[in-house]
């Protein structure tokens, strides 16, 4: 029954925590590669050959279907697994298709041709790596046409927030947005294109001001995967409880964690 939810770090623990809420007869087994972490400054064939090696982790667990709570992940690697080396009786899902679909407000498999939607001036915080795959707004172009995607790499943020370090994280926040706003004066609508970033979600809503609507992750995603397993039962997987599961040291994430989500989250070495 198991579904595996990877992360480089820290950051998927929020869209694990959506999940579980969202879907509470379901376990999950959660890998982090804290060891590894952050993805955001590491080169596309790093990112593709480290998640591959995690989603074979969570496949050893049961799980058939991993989710991808790693936007890094989602924009460097998922494309080419899912291309050339995800095996027919398993599934591997990114963060970004339900957020895209929110923007434009379409249903989940609705593959009609991209129209006009309602913003048009979108603003996008990410990791570096991420902004350099231009994912984002390959997805996005599939949906939508005439919107204009500003993207602002965010050095430094997930570093930050992985080291409990709040002030620093609030203040390279404020210096991101104020740096896209230079450029884009007027955003619609943010996209927080990283699973660390709703941790910030409140310091972002102020720095870009209360007009902006800000898209944040965790709840659109538990809400695409009920739907998704609600369709595909079989992939639910033959794992039968939830762990969590890291490259780094057991103790020192664990603490982090718990830190994190305020609440005992207790890791095993992967």
């Amino acid at each position: 029954m198991a579904v595996g939810v990877f992360d480089s770090g820290l950051g998927g623990l929020t869209v694990l925590d959506a999940l579980t809420k969202r879907l509470p007869e379901v376990p999950f087994v959660y890998f982090g590669d804290n060891a590894h972490a952050p993805y955001g400054v590491r080169t596309a064939d790093d990112i593709f050959n480290l998640t591959c090696a995690a989603t074979e982790r969570l496949w050893a667990e049961g799980c058939d279907l991993v989710i991808l709570a790693c936007n890094t992940a989602s924009a460097a690697a998922l494309k080419r697994m899912q291309e050339t080396w995800v095996p027919p009786e398993k599934r591997v899902l990114g963060v970004f298709v339900p957020l895209i679909e929110a923007l434009t407000e379409r249903q989940w498999g609705d593959n009609t041709p991209p129209r006009e939607v309602s913003v048009k001036h979108v603003a996008l915080f990410a990791t570096p790596a991420t902004v350099a795959s231009r994912a984002f707004q390959r997805e996005l172009a599939f949906r939508a046409i005439g919107v204009d995607v500003e993207a602002q790499p965010c050095g430094g943020v997930v570093d930050a927030i992985e080291q409990g370090d709040e002030i620093l994280a609030e203040a390279l926040v404020r210096s991101h947005v104020e740096a896209l706003k230079r450029r884009m004066p007027d955003p619609e609508a943010a996209i927080l294109g990283c699973t660390h970033y709703p941790l910030m979600e409140k310091i972002f809503q102020e720095a870009l001001g209360p007009e902006v609507k800000v898209y944040s992750q965790a709840n659109l995603v538990a809400e695409s995967l009920a739907d998704y397993l609600q369709r595909r039962p079989e992939f639910r997987g033959s794992g039968a409880q939830s762990r969590f599961l890291t490259t780094g040291d057991p103790a020192y994430v664990s603490n982090k964690a718990t830190q994190f989500l305020r609440r005992k989250i207790t890791f095993e070495a992967a």
